[in-house]
């Protein structure tokens, strides 16, 4: 049978030498690599970073006194100043408040969009690498078929047939996330099949799906966490980039895709404009990734730091 989705991120069964002396003192894998992410400054930075942005989205009518979308001709276009940090655009709208009211839209388009694509990915990647056969065989064409188109192209073709909406890009953005998930997945369980633990659960008559949901799905969280982390700052850009395109959230709502969008004809009489919104997409993706890459190196059992 042709493996058609590849297996490279499958990680190693065995545990190196350090993290199996602390196993034997009685310590967890999860508290191994919570310690070794506490130690790295650049993903303790990237957490600080979304903290402040989920906090500055969540608590937003308590930062700000001036409402997202309430128009004001007398202040369109100011400058940044003390009573608007960050300026005003060209609607006279408070560009600091659009900001974190944009990051309620923007994040949740990242955890949504990706909660999809791994439940559908993690599905059929599971399935795939347990079953094998003709299932495994079918699922990897699909997969094949997804991966032939790149993820931006299948998200605007997924919106075009569902319809330009915000619920319908979130949709869309996850539909472009599943086959990483597929593939990550069904290497990870083409190992863990193989593991006596499964073999043992099979022996005692446990059935396909108690195996898969008990003894391999938990064995392979780690990597999928790590995919999935990493995917939301793909997703906050994808959603970005079609709200850019305005085939997602519509005028007056914050999104900072959007406000590039409305912003691009304002860049030289007004660069605070696109500025601050690509600012915001900029230090959120980069804060994801730099936590991504922590939980990677946490995780990653190759590693024998203490």
């Amino acid at each position: 049978m042709t493996a058609s989705i590849s297996a490279e991120a499958t990680l190693p069964p065995s545990l190196d030498r350090g993290i199996d002396e602390r196993a034997r003192r009685g310590e967890s894998q999860t508290r191994i690599a919570m310690r070794r992410l506490s130690r790295q400054p650049a993903t303790m930075a990237g957490i600080v970073v979304l903290l402040t942005l989920a906090f500055g989205a969540l608590a937003a009518p308590l930062l700000t006194p001036y409402d997202p979308a309430k128009l004001s001709a007398t202040e369109a276009r100011l400058p940044p100043s003390l009573s608007h940090p960050l300026g005003t655009d060209h609607f006279g709208r408070d560009v600091l408040t659009r900001i974190l009211y944009g990051g309620r839209v923007s994040l949740r388009i990242g955890l949504i969009a990706v909660s999809i694509g791994a439940t559908i990915g993690v599905t059929l990647g599971a399935i795939a690498g347990y079953r094998g056969g003709w299932i495994d065989e079918a699922i990897s064409r699909v997969i094949d078929v997804m991966l032939a188109f790149p993820g931006i192209l299948l998200a605007i073709a997924v919106v075009a047939v569902l319809g330009p909406d915000l619920s319908n890009l979130m949709i869309a953005v996850g539909v472009g996330t599943v086959p990483g998930f597929a593939r990550l997945v069904r290497g990870q369980t083409l190992a863990a099949r193989e593991f006596d633990y499964v073999t043992a659960a099979r022996a005692l008559g446990c059935s396909h799906a108690k195996i898969l949901g008990r003894h391999i799905l938990p064995n392979v969280l780690a990597p999928v966490v790590v995919f999935a982390t990493l995917s939301i700052a793909g997703a906050i850009l994808a959603g970005a980039s079609l709200n850019y395109l305005g085939l997602g959230a519509k005028p007056p709502t914050a999104e900072w895709g959007l406000m590039l969008a409305e912003a691009r004809d304002e860049i030289r009489r007004s660069w605070w404009l696109p500025t601050f919104p690509g600012l915001a997409i900029m230090l959120t993706v980069i804060a994801i990734n730099a936590v991504g890459d922590g939980l990677r190196d946490a995780f990653d059992p190759r590693l024998g730091r203490r």
